[in-house]
């Protein structure tokens, strides 16, 4: 990532507009899929909105994300609804992930093809992958972001072979995008 795009996200979580501390209906809606005890990652977690959700369930949660703005205000809030999280800066185009293995991992809204190819690795056996991010066809009713920042309709779907797929849904939903939303679990038995 640039230093322009780093200084952005920066300065996105430092105005005087931040960004929202509840996490997405359409994370929280899949409690029913996720570990409650173990530990989880929240990938381009920002903020820590999805992070402290997390860690009020009982899972020991790291945030890693490239803005230090982002993570210096996941730890004040994470402080202030009485919980801890871990937090580490990372620039995922040039650092590795957190080391796993992970019993969560949870990336909402962040599309890295590359990155996103590790984290079935990244999970302990029997641990769960939560994707959720915006097609293109949100651009049907929202500028942003752009199609280069969105996943093809339909292609969610076929991104993850080795893991078990609980659950994958993609339209019109919560939140007024259109969003693609996976949760797969990697298998307790097979190969490494």
């Amino acid at each position: 990532m640039s230093s322009a795009e780093r200084r952005r996200w920066d300065a996105r979580y430092g105005s005087d507009d931040p960004p929202p501390s509840r996490p997405s209906r359409l994370v929280t809606v899949l409690a029913r899929l996720l570990p409650r005890r173990g530990r989880a990652l929240d990938l381009a977690g920002g903020a820590g909105r999805h992070a402290i959700w997390l860690a009020r369930r009982g899972l020991r949660v790291t945030v890693a994300d490239v803005s230090s703005a982002g993570l210096a205000l996941a730890r004040r809030r994470a402080r202030a609804a009485g919980v801890r999280i871990a937090t580490t800066r990372r620039d995922l185009d040039r650092d590795p992930l957190p080391r796993g293995p992970w019993d969560l991992i949870l990336v909402f809204h962040y599309l890295q093809r590359r990155v996103w190819k590790r984290l079935p690795g990244a999970l302990r056996r029997g641990g769960v992958l939560v994707l959720v991010h915006p097609t293109r066809r949100n651009l049907e009713r929202h500028a942003h972001p752009s199609a280069r920042h969105l996943l093809g309709d339909g292609e969610m779907s076929s991104l993850f072979h080795s893991l078990e797929v609980l659950e994958f849904k993609e339209g019109w939903l919560a939140e007024t995008r259109h969003e693609a939303v996976f949760v797969g679990r990697r298998p307790t038995l097979g190969p490494n």
